[in-house]
């Protein structure tokens, strides 16, 4: 029995393709839907894929997939050797907040949007934000990844141009409530112009600014 039934419809639907979330998937699932893409030459992506379930796979294929640990995600079939620059940046609060950039950065790889990341630079030391602003304001796009009570979300919005689609984090301890107060933050927050995702979806973020990206054109030269 095949235990999944797979969109092959959604890119034309909706510009974005099927991604796998991982996390609950046994390695024979994910390996039946990896021979899937194998045997139909096509591409896809692995999200919340750990790194024991990347092992359990990686002998039958590891030479297909492109693995980030510390984001916990992954391509197999990789082919866009050509990358777009996109107007989009990712701003993390702290280092604690990269695996979730992480997530971010490589699904915009995937739909082929280069986009780096701009890390630790929450509001604990506000001059770290202020030395990058200039770098920051160059972008179209920023998505903002904090945990703790969040206020990135709000002091960032209120400094740029840019639309800042907030990620709140799980990071944190007591009152932060596996990021509770980060997500309140975003939603109750002064400065205009700030859409919030679910907390800890990076991935989520990410497609919504691919969409933003596809409908508005917003990239600019490909880059070897």
């Amino acid at each position: 029995m095949q235990e999944f039934n797979w969109d092959a419809d959604r890119k034309l639907r909706t510009g974005i393709e099927e991604a796998v979330y991982c996390e609950g998937k046994n390695a024979s699932q994910i390996k039946a839907i990896l021979q899937f893409h194998q045997q139909n030459n096509s591409q896809v992506l692995l999200t919340r894929l750990s790194g024991e379930q990347y092992m359990a796979i990686a002998q039958d294929y590891e030479a297909s997939l492109e693995y980030c640990s510390h984001g916990q995600i992954a391509i197999f079939g990789f082919n866009k050797t050509v990358l777009k620059r996109s107007e989009i940046c990712i701003v993390t609060a702290g280092t604690s907040d990269v695996s979730l950039a992480k997530e971010a950065q490589m699904t915009l790889k995937y739909h082929g949007y280069e986009s780096p990341i701009i890390a630790d630079v929450g509001v604990a030391g506000l001059h770290r934000l202020l030395g990058k602003l200039d770098q920051i304001k160059q972008y179209k796009l920023v998505i903002a990844v904090a945990g703790m009570e969040g206020a990135l979300f709000s002091v960032l919005a209120g400094l740029i141009k840019a639309p800042v689609i907030a990620v709140p984090s799980s990071v944190g301890y007591g009152v932060s409530a596996n990021g509770q107060s980060a997500l309140s933050s975003a939603l109750s927050a002064c400065a205009p112009g700030i859409l919030t995702v679910n907390i800890d979806n990076a991935f989520g973020a990410a497609i919504a600014a691919v969409k933003t990206l596809n409908m508005f054109g917003l990239q600019m030269e490909t880059t070897e």
